[in-house]
């Protein structure tokens, strides 16, 4: 998957919000929205802690180090984190698939193929928005005690449908009926098995673009159903 997010203030996204139990107004962090949110920046994540679900603030890149100020995204790229790293012992989501994980509701991502040498860029904007399966971690600031949380998508194989867009992976889509179970905090994690394949659980519409950057549309939305 690349490292980019649409995430907009349209009632597709507040309705998922919904579904995840997050009512938008009695946040007390508001939604990060923006048609072009890169890895590195700062997105929302629905995370589950004491049994209350909330918006949480997450950079987009799971590994940090410390900053002059903080932290800030560390040398080794880890904004995706690979499904077939989660079991891995030692890997950087390892621990957060058993006991952090998060939902991070979106409009749409973007993937980028390159064709005969030059990029190919595509924007896929769901249907009734997307509830993307990630991890958290968090890194605590000795020196004034605050956390800093950060974030990775879950990228899976490249799913049949996607391919002629994309053909190295696709990012994790859950649909609403997994939702309690994938924040629940449970280390029992046999269950995610089936979760783990690509599916899309709404429809899509498939854009082609110029620059992410631009949103330049230079075809018309390819519609590509649901599973």
């Amino acid at each position: 998957m690349c490292g980019r997010l649409n995430v907009i203030d349209c009632p597709e996204v507040i309705d998922l919000c919904g579904q995840l139990g997050i009512n938008l107004q009695d946040q007390a962090m508001p939604l990060r929205t923006s048609r072009f949110i890169r890895a590195t920046n700062k997105i929302s994540i629905v995370v589950e802690q004491n049994g209350q679900r909330r918006l949480q603030d997450a950079i987009w890149w799971l590994l940090l180090e410390q900053a002059e100020h903080g932290y800030k995204p560390s040398q080794y790229t880890s904004f995706n984190t690979r499904y077939d790293k989660l079991n891995v012992k030692g890997s950087a989501g390892y621990a957060a698939f058993r006991t952090q994980r998060c939902i991070i509701p979106a409009a749409g991502f973007g993937e980028t193929e390159v064709v005969n040498g030059k990029n190919q860029y595509t924007d896929f904007i769901g249907k009734s928005g997307l509830a993307l399966g990630g991890l958290y971690r968090t890194w605590l600031n000795k020196e004034t005690g605050e956390l800093t949380y950060s974030c990775s998508v879950i990228t899976l194989p490249p799913h049949p449908k996607l391919i002629p867009y994309h053909s190295k992976a696709s990012p994790l889509m859950l649909s609403p009926n997994v939702f309690d179970s994938w924040l629940t905090i449970d280390r029992c994690i046999d269950k995610f098995e089936n979760f783990l394949v690509p599916n899309l659980p709404v429809d899509l519409n498939a854009i082609r673009i110029d620059k992410p950057s631009i949103f330049d549309e230079i075809s018309e939305p390819v519609f590509i159903k649901s599973d």
